[in-house]
């Protein structure tokens, strides 16, 4: 007799698993997709990380790449933008935290902690404010009364360190993670 009701139990259990694991593969399959198009598409996970040759940058001069959809800032700076960018004191700036992805959260921002080479800038080209991109000023054409970048948006002024020091901007231009894998070139992100 007990036999008799044990292939039934064995049966009934087998349909009842195999009904189950049904289930959970179709639930799967069909959450999946939305799911999947959550992740970063191909074209962005592509920008992720770019290289950049910097041997054709002249001094003074300043080229814009893009990087994860926004502008990057190369710039090659003057010997003459370093020594102001380095003479300021950490007491007449609005943000005194470094903003570099590359050295630790709290730095302070020396202009030694706003770059890996000191003739070598590279920032994030958004404005902190509300996100415009901001101009560079040149010697042919200053922008701004510190002679780094100047945000026309709402007047935001950036010095040659891309530090803020005038306007409604509360942080500096931000400093990428990168790395120099060669004299002239450089790998960010």
């Amino acid at each position: 007799m007990a036999n008799a009701i044990k292939p039934d139990a064995t049966r009934r259990d087998f349909l009842f698993v195999a009904t189950g694991a049904a289930a959970a593969v179709g639930g799967v399959a069909a959450v999946w997709p939305f799911i999947d198009q959550m992740n970063p598409s191909s074209a962005v996970l592509a920008m992720a990380s770019i290289e950049v040759d910097l041997s054709a940058i002249q001094a003074g001069q300043q080229v814009i790449f893009k990087w994860r959809g926004h502008p990057l800032f190369v710039r090659r700076r003057t010997p003459k933008e370093i020594a102001e960018a380095r003479a300021v004191s950490l007491n007449d700036l609005v943000d005194r935290v470094a903003r570099n992805a590359n050295i630790a959260e709290n730095a302070p921002a020396s202009d030694e902690n706003r770059v890996i080479k000191p003739e070598w800038l590279v920032l994030v080209g958004v404005c902190t404010h509300l996100g415009c991109t901001p101009t560079v000023s040149t010697p042919q054409s200053p922008q701004g009364s510190y002679g780094g970048w100047l945000c026309h948006c709402h007047g935001s002024d950036y010095d040659t360190a891309g530090r803020i020091r005038k306007g409604p901007a509360p942080q500096n231009l931000a400093v990428p993670p990168y790395a120099f894998t060669g004299p002239t070139k450089i790998k960010i992100g």
